[in-house]
């Protein structure tokens, strides 16, 4: 079996083939936006695999393209009488607390296509109103006129009772797409799970044609799907659950991180991932985080999906002067075109990468492996203004953007840690994407940190991570009810069971062995009366208690002697997957490897090294620069690199003499 891993990104796909000697192979093409299947189809002919070997796993940005720009389907919203701006009203927010002239924002599902009807459940699953037959005529007398593409369907605590919102879904036309509430997310909270529930309709006949179009191209090779989670499922599974996708191709690098920095032995984490436009942060602690509290664009997405922190600091990002002076960077980007002024392709406005070039970092003659030179006059031109603003000089006003750009990722890493209770100075600071390693010295050095690591393959880590990852579930459903309850380790025993059920026929539909799979059972908390939780192992009704009131005291600094109330269960399943491992560097031999000399403002001479000429076992302290074919390293003063077995770089703040 030949396993390939796809990322499809906005300007790249990229591909990271194993086969079953162990190889890995690298690849790229450009992505096709219109049709991302064209550019997967295309980088399988030019890795020129057969087909009748291949597995693939993909990490698609088909659903989290369609939310951001808002070109999801015509969707019509279902709810109880009485609710039918549910999504409208959602929890009051503003996103502006004192604006006095907010801008009205559009809703969600426009209010002609946000229908009423019976069938309301109570909070203890009673049946408030019946759903007739005459509401059903109605609903298909209504969708009929409507002819949407999608249909969602909220009802009020719709996972104690899900048999009414089935029966609602024999009321839609054949061939639309239906997506109910009870089975997309079966928890509490009525807004989320009906966003939820929208979105997954919203989008799901894009990303359904989208599976379908790729599996006919593809002529049934295996396909799976990366999920939010972490998780492969098949494509024929996952066309259904198009929320469960929306992070489908970040999760890959958090995936990839998690298994290249454990190669190397670590496995507490803060990673960064700098592109061109954003950097995206998040913490590792064994384990990968999930929030059930994440964002996509303007909504609220409630599915499990990984904890991670987006802000508008990228290589592409642009420096400018508020109207105050103070210099800021971000978050608009100079995009691949026209780009940053150094590309020399009309870019005008000072960025984060002339910023590295104009301070040596990155050097004109070695961007992209020799493929592309910078234009450094380009970058000086553009810096001045900034430079004449602040009163010094071009490279003075270089440092001051580099200072800003770090400063905003250091700010986004300590929200996702420090401020959490989380003390990071043991953990190891990974960086990836093209813009990373330039950054990753000096932003340890901010957090008190003194490893870090800048992966192999870092560049195409998303789709590495697509062949690391195991597929799997996350499966919910809400329970309510006191952790003191008599009865309640029959409850959680019972609800565990049947959640166990669901995942075992998941898996078995996708020819993989329920019994192989490792399970994980944890519990939504909170103390009576709060509206939000933590969640944690569940080791039994006491300990579990106890665990809580320890977790509340770190992440909020205090515990209080109120009861503790179980929300939602929670159940993760994975099986195993490829079998993925990174194949062991060549060690070092008698000549060590060649390195040229360039010139960096202030250091003088600066040894430039090509990583993959270096061996395992080699080693260096800085200044020094590490230059590769889609990214470059910046080896500070006062820090050692080592290569390791996998051909990772291994960082050390050395202690000062």
């Amino acid at each position: 079996m030949i396993w390939l891993g796809v990322d499809t990104g906005g300007t790249f796909t990229d591909f990271v083939c194993f086969d079953e000697d162990g190889r890995v192979r690298v690849h790229k093409v450009l992505s096709t936006p219109e049709a991302p299947e064209r550019a997967i189809l295309q980088g399988i002919r030019e890795l020129d695999l057969p087909l009748e070997r291949l597995r693939v796993v993909h990490g698609s940005t088909v659903a989290t393209n369609a939310v951001l720009e808002g070109k999801g389907v015509r969707t019509v919203f279902v709810t109880n009488r009485g609710f039918a701006d549910l999504l409208s009203i959602g929890r009051q927010a503003r996103r502006e607390l004192y604006d006095l002239r907010p801008v009205k924002r559009p809703p969600p599902v426009p209010p002609e296509d946000c229908l009423e009807t019976g069938g309301r459940i109570g909070a203890d699953g009673t049946l408030v109103e019946p759903l007739t037959d005459a509401d059903l005529a109605t609903l298909r007398e209504a969708l009929a006129g409507r002819a949407p593409e999608a249909v969602a369907v909220n009802l009020l605590f719709s996972y104690l009772r899900p048999e009414l919102e089935q029966r609602l879904r024999e009321a839609v036309p054949e061939g639309c797409f239906v997506s109910l509430s009870s089975e997309v997310l079966p928890e509490v909270r009525e807004y989320e799970r009906g966003m939820a529930t929208w979105l997954n309709a919203w989008v799901g006949p894009r990303v359904a044609g989208y599976l379908r179009r790729l599996g006919e191209g593809l002529a049934g090779v295996p396909l799976s799907v990366m999920q939010s989670s972490g998780e492969t499922m098949a494509a024929g599974q996952a066309a259904g659950q198009a929320v469960r996708m929306l992070l489908s191709g970040p999760t890959g690098g958090l995936v990839g991180a998690r298994a290249v920095a454990g190669a190397a032995g670590h496995t507490h984490l803060l990673t960064f991932d700098m592109g061109g436009t954003s950097t995206d942060v998040a913490l590792i602690e064994g384990e990968l985080q999930l929030t059930t509290e994440g964002r996509i664009g303007d909504y609220p997405v409630a599915v499990p999906m990984m904890d991670m922190h987006t802000i508008g600091a990228g290589g592409g990002s642009i420096a400018w002067l508020d109207e105050g002076g103070m210099l800021q960077v971000g978050p608009e980007s100079a995009g691949a075109d026209p780009g940053p002024a150094c590309y020399g392709r009309g870019g005008a406005r000072p960025t984060v990468t002339d910023a590295n070039l104009l301070l040596g970092r990155l050097q004109a003659e070695a961007f992209l492996g020799g493929g592309m030179r910078l234009d450094r006059a380009a970058a000086e031109r553009a810096m001045r203004p900034i430079a004449q603003a602040l009163g010094g000089g071009v490279l003075d006003a270089a440092r001051a953007v580099i200072d800003v750009a770090n400063a905003h990722m250091a700010r986004a890493l300590r929200a996702i840690s420090i401020r959490r209770g989380v003390d990071t100075r043991g953990h190891v600071l990974v960086s990836f994407g093209g813009a990373g390693g330039l950054h990753v010295c000096e932003l340890a050095e901010a957090l008190e940190m003194r490893r870090a690591l800048v992966p192999v393959h870092g560049g195409v880590l998303s789709a590495l991570g697509m062949l690391a990852a195991r597929p799997g579930r996350q499966l919910s459903r809400t329970l309510m009810c006191p952790l003191e309850a008599p009865d309640i380790e029959t409850r959680v025993a019972d609800e565990a069971r049947r959640l166990q059920t669901l995942a075992a026929r998941a898996l078995a539909s996708e020819g993989l062995d329920p019994g192989t799979a490792e399970q994980r059972l944890s519990a939504d908390l909170r103390y009576q009366g709060q509206s939000y939780t933590l969640n944690l192992p569940w080791r039994g009704g006491a300990a579990t208690a106890s665990d809580f009131h320890a977790r509340h005291e770190a992440r909020y600094g205090h515990a209080m002697d109120h009861p503790v109330e179980l929300v939602t269960l929670r159940l993760a399943v994975r099986a195993p997957g490829s079998g993925f491992g990174l194949p062991r560097r060549a060690e070092r031999g008698g000549q060590a490897p060649r390195s040229r000399a360039c010139r960096l403002p202030g250091l003088g001479e600066v040894p430039m090294y090509q990583r993959e000429a270096l061996p395992a076992g080699f080693g260096l302290s800085g200044p020094a620069v590490i230059a590769e074919q889609v990214a470059t390293t910046w080896l500070a003063p006062g820090w050692h690199m080592e290569v390791d077995a996998h051909g990772s770089l291994l960082l050390r703040r050395e202690d000062p003499d």
